[in-house]
This record gives C-alpha cells, structure tokens and sequence, in this order.
C-alpha cells in the first residue's frame, strides 16, 4: 500500500544527504603559522606534498594537509617553483639557483647549471621548470640588470636529465614566467606581453604564438597537444583547442589578475588569483565560475586533482580543496 509519510521520510533524508555532500565540499584554510608569502605548491600523492615561497621558506607533509614541517633547501632566495617528474625526482627553482632531489624530497642538493661568465651583463633569474620526458627538461625566466632590470628572457634545456644544461635563444627578450609540456615534443612558454612560444621538438627551437592580447601571462597549462589554457593580468582567461594555432579570449565579470590555471581534468579546471580569487569550469574553460575561498590573501600557487586540491598564497595562505 501506498505510505504517502514515508515518501516524504525518504525525501527528507535525501535532500539531507545531499546537502551534506555538498557541505563537505569546497575550500577550508589550513593553519601552519607561517607568515612569509607561499608561491608554489605540489603533491606527489594525496599525502606527501611540498609548500614553497619567500626568503627560501619550504615546508612539507605527510599526511594530505593537516600538519606540516618545515625544511631546509640551502637557500634565502624566494622559491618560484616546486616541480616533481615523477615521485622520486623534484626540481625547485630559487633566484639564479636549482635544487634537486632524487628520494622524493627527503633531502636536496644545488645543481649549478651555468657560469657567470656566460651573463656578463646580468644575473640570470629562474621562475618556472618542466620536463618533457626524463632526459629533456626546460628551465625558462629572464637576465636582470644590476638594478633587477628585465634585459632578457632566459631559457636553459638538458637532454641528459638534468645532468647538463645550455642556454637556447628564443625569439624574445621579454621576461618568461612559466612552460608546459602536452609530451616529449611539444611544449609552450608565457611570459609578458602576451608572449605565448610554442616549441615542437622539444625546446631546441621556439616560436612565437599570436595570443591576442598584450596583458602578462602568468601560467599555461595543457591537458593534451591541442587543448590548453593561459592567464593572466586584469582577468585575462585564453583557451585554444588547436595547439595554440588559435587562442580564444575567454571573457568574464572577474579583472583581478590571475596566476595559476590547474584542469583537474579535461572538463574541470580552477583558477586562482589576486584578493583570494578562485574560479571554477566545468566545460573545458568556456565559462567561469567564482568559488568561496574564504580568503581576501592574494593566491600564487596551485595544485589540483579530481578529488582534491591545494592553493597557496599571501602571509603563509594555505587552501585545501575536498570533494
């Protein structure tokens, strides 16, 4: 017989569920005391991750989030970027320095990878470090004049795993911020002034992309060898679905600057930016949405997967993401 009170019994307690799946997810900041500003951030697995930023500050941990330690990685200098190619071998990028690791993080060592010989008239900075595979790998940022002057780009490529590096020139003198690879060929650099180059062997030889816009791009990421995304100043969202051939303005009601752009996969993607922006796709970058970061602390850096993720930034900010 038909219970018309247990109907609604049941549909009460579903609409409960799904209120509470939807209450657990999101953003939640985690506090680790810290008080210097946190650029970058990455996970090798849901537990082991790595937390860097000013004046050498590092940090790790072991348990997804909920506590960290700090770590020595033999530097002062601002750390830009934290990269690992797989769980063992990482890369950190520090002013004109590279540390590496080979026992996933546990310890560090500086690599020098240049001679001051070969800038004579600048000191070289490095912002951003990928590998196409496990002998090629690309360090990209700019050559500063005595007074922290941008007088160059900087690109410098190993084909040996890191155990040599050369300068290549790349047809641009402007400032580079950060690369991707979708594969062992194919590659892309942002930097200022809408500089996008794309590379297809590897990073031997670059080429400039028409982006379409003149605002600095911060971050580019590539889900595939024709799928990718770029951000940057006042709100600046570019997609392509041909490798670059053609770049698409992606507008929005958001003009804060952004600066890292994360898919989690070929549909979901976040971006995270300035007075604590997070945007959030869920159709491959046509359209954005704002997320509650709970934060107004600018956003640097950014790592995310399918079921979580973490974003870093200003005055030791630190976001976790859970579904």
């Amino acid at each position: 017989m038909f219970n018309f009170k247990n109907v609604i019994f049941f549909c009460l307690i579903s609409l409960f569920s799904i209120q509470n799946f939807y209450a657990q997810e999101g953003w939640s900041p985690i506090k680790t005391g810290d008080r210097d500003d946190f650029i970058t951030v990455f996970f090798t697995d849901s537990k082991r991750g790595f937390v860097a930023g000013d004046n050498g500050h590092f940090i790790f941990t072991t348990d997804g989030g909920n506590s960290w330690q700090k770590q020595f990685v033999y530097t002062e200098e601002n750390i830009n970027e934290i990269y690992f190619r797989n769980s063992k071998d990482g890369h950190v990028v520090a002013g004109r320095k590279l540390f590496i690791t080979d026992d996933g993080g546990k310890s560090w060592k500086e690599e020098i990878i240049f001679n001051q010989t070969d800038f004579k008239n600048g000191t070289p900075e490095f912002l951003s470090v990928r590998f196409a595979d496990k002998n090629r790998g690309i360090i990209v940022g700019s050559v500063l004049s005595k007074n922290e002057r941008v007088i160059d780009s900087l690109v410098m490529r190993t084909d040996d795993g890191g155990k040599t590096w050369s300068r290549i020139i790349v047809p641009s003198k402007i400032e580079l911020y950060h690369l991707d690879f979708a594969n062992s060929s194919r590659g892309w650099i942002v930097g200022d002034s809408g500089l996008i180059l794309i590379t297809d062997n590897g990073g031997l030889t670059w080429q400039i992309q028409n982006s379409r816009t003149k605002k600095a791009l911060y971050n580019i990421d590539f889900r595939d060898s024709n799928n990718g995304f770029a951000v940057g100043a006042d709100g600046t969202i570019l997609r392509t679905e041909n490798s670059g051939e053609i770049w698409e303005i992606v507008k929005t009601n958001f003009p804060n600057t952004f600066l890292r752009v994360d898919f989690a996969s070929d549909k979901e993607g976040w971006i995270v930016g300035h007075k604590g922006t997070i945007l959030r796709s869920s159709d491959k970058g046509k359209t954005w949405i704002k997320q509650e970061s709970r934060t107004e602390k600018s956003l640097y850096g950014l790592f995310m997967t399918k079921k979580y993720g973490f974003a870093v930034g200003a005055n030791g900010t630190i976001l976790k993401y859970e579904r």
